[in-house]
């Protein structure tokens, strides 16, 4: 009897269990689906509150730590206000990087939204902080690169920074325009963990090509 009961309340756990999962992917997948509706601050503000409801909840996720930083990091570009408006953004979106870190250190998507970030501070003025902030995106890089090889994410945003120094250099691009071609073509090779982990990148690819091809 004793050991019925325990296989009971096993499964009655589990049952449990699978039931939040359930809600949360649920609710994480009506979230994620207003990132194509989104198009200004305020939309990104509210997408960024949507994540840190969800975050709150499912303590033990990373991912909705992932997508709220997103959407701060995104409004740093988006919002052409003074800089320290746009550091605002971004602050907030390294103390969420942060817990990301502590959560998920193995995961290459992490490091991918570091690189972004940094970047992030990077585009606010690239003169005074090239020297202390380019270390750090190729840094980042480097990690989700040596955890994720293939991640096509990664590849973007390495590509697209080389792009932006052999521009500023006057260097030639050819080469680093065909691993955009070569990223392109591959970037549905890539299998993701689950429908709700990022596959952002793909356009922004395309638009170098395009450039690269004009």
């Amino acid at each position: 009897m004793k050991r019925t009961t325990l296989v009971l309340c096993a499964l009655l756990v589990a049952a449990a269990a699978m039931g939040q999962n359930e809600q949360y992917y649920s609710k994480m997948g009506e979230t994620l689906a207003q990132f194509g509706t989104s198009n200004s601050v305020g939309d990104f503000q509210n997408l960024a509150n949507q994540f840190h409801v969800i975050a709150g909840v499912e303590k033990s996720e990373w991912l909705p730590l992932y997508y709220e930083a997103h959407c701060y990091v995104l409004m740093s570009f988006m919002d052409q206000q003074e800089s320290s408006v746009r550091d605002g953004y971004l602050d907030r979106a390294g103390s969420l990087i942060d817990q990301m870190e502590q959560k998920a250190p193995d995961e290459a998507e992490v490091y991918v939204m570091k690189a972004f970030y940094h970047t992030g501070r990077l585009v606010i003025d690239p003169p005074g902080r090239a020297m202390n902030t380019s270390p750090l995106i190729s840094a980042a890089l480097g990690k989700a690169l040596s955890i994720e090889p293939d991640n096509p994410r990664a590849q973007f945003l390495l590509i697209s920074n080389e792009l932006g120094t052999a521009r500023y250099f006057g260097s030639d691009t050819a080469p680093i325009c065909e691993k955009a071609r070569h990223l392109l073509q591959s970037w549905d090779d890539y299998q993701l963990k689950s429908p709700i982990y990022p596959n952002w990148g793909r356009n922004e690819t395309e638009g170098i090509v395009s450039d690269c091809d004009r």
